[in-house]
């Protein structure tokens, strides 16, 4: 039996994620799952680096399944992943995981699931009447291993406390629990000088590719300035291009070097990712990350 059920590559941005997930895939009967926040949304295409033409025959999931303007969130992406690890599961094929957005690719690895719990307008009208020796009864009640007994100051935090600890009871009852995922996770990591020159040269092209543009037809069709500064850096430096804070020139050289800090930062959490206990299988961008990864694949089957 296989020690691992799903394969997970990361990487910092422009590192080459999608083109060795797409390989894997098709050497191993497998289905991509995008774990990027910026790549559910239709129409947020170039920006995002979906680069759909890489996929060709493979099938993947997550990538344009909801409109501009809907806030997507971390919920709803372990929600989706869930569902389409165990779409990919009862095809028999194998499911890798390609990203992405840190936070998300987090919510998965360390495989606690995580409930939204809304306010409950009924359940807090009910609680208005009880004093605060019943509040704090009554959450004892609904989580008796309680630790954070800085919610029982409050009165707010105590109803707030009661709401959640109420609706994952309620959501127990109604959700899948968490796959039990045996990950082999792969990144690839380049020389930081060749790194920087794939960001710049990958920047050039979706340049070229029309990018401004597309920035321009989403904000026509009613995506807001404000909407388009939550998609990320390349969204807030073209709505900022449009309108007319920066030249074509600043905004390019500023969002370069943007990207740049942002791929730094995504090193960074690879590393603490791999302090914090997660096995990590680093292959050198420079040398056929495919004959690497599967020669660690390999030897953990």
């Amino acid at each position: 039996m296989s020690a691992f059920n799903m394969l997970v590559v990361l990487g910092s941005t422009a590192s080459g994620k999608t083109k060795l997930a797409v390989e894997l895939a098709r050497m191993l009967n497998g289905e991509i799952i995008s774990a990027d926040s910026r790549q559910v949304y239709r129409g947020l295409d170039i920006g995002s680096g979906k680069d759909l033409d890489e996929y060709q025959e493979i099938k993947h999931h997550l990538i344009d399944i909801v409109d501009p303007g809907y806030e997507y969130n971390i919920f709803d992406f372990q929600q989706n992943v869930i569902d389409a690890y165990q779409e990919i599961n009862t095809k028999d094929k194998l499911a890798i995981m390609a990203g992405g957005s840190a936070l998300y690719v987090d919510s998965i690895l360390k495989g606690y699931r995580l409930i939204e719990v809304p306010e409950n307008i009924t359940l807090r009208a009910s609680l208005a009447t009880f004093s605060h020796q019943d509040l704090v009864t009554k959450l004892q009640q609904l989580k008796p291993s309680l630790h954070n007994t800085t919610d029982l100051i409050e009165r707010d935090r105590l109803v707030r406390a009661i709401e959640i600890a109420q609706g994952e009871h309620e959501a127990k009852a109604v959700i899948n629990d968490f796959p039990a995922l045996k990950p082999l996770i792969f990144a690839i990591k380049w020389p930081r000088e060749v790194i920087r020159q794939r960001i710049t040269q990958r920047l050039k092209e979706r340049m070229e590719q029309g990018l401004i543009a597309e920035v321009e037809q989403l904000h026509a069709q009613g995506v807001s300035w404000d909407t388009l500064y939550f998609y990320g850096l390349e969204y807030r430096f073209i709505a900022q291009h449009l309108q007319g804070q920066l030249s074509k020139n600043d905004c390019f050289q500023k969002l370069n070097s943007a990207i740049h800090q942002f791929s730094k930062k995504q090193d960074t959490w690879l590393r603490r990712l791999e302090r914090n206990g997660t096995k990590i299988h680093w292959l050198d961008g420079n040398k056929d990350t495919m004959a690497q990864a599967m020669k660690v694949i390999a030897t953990n089957s």
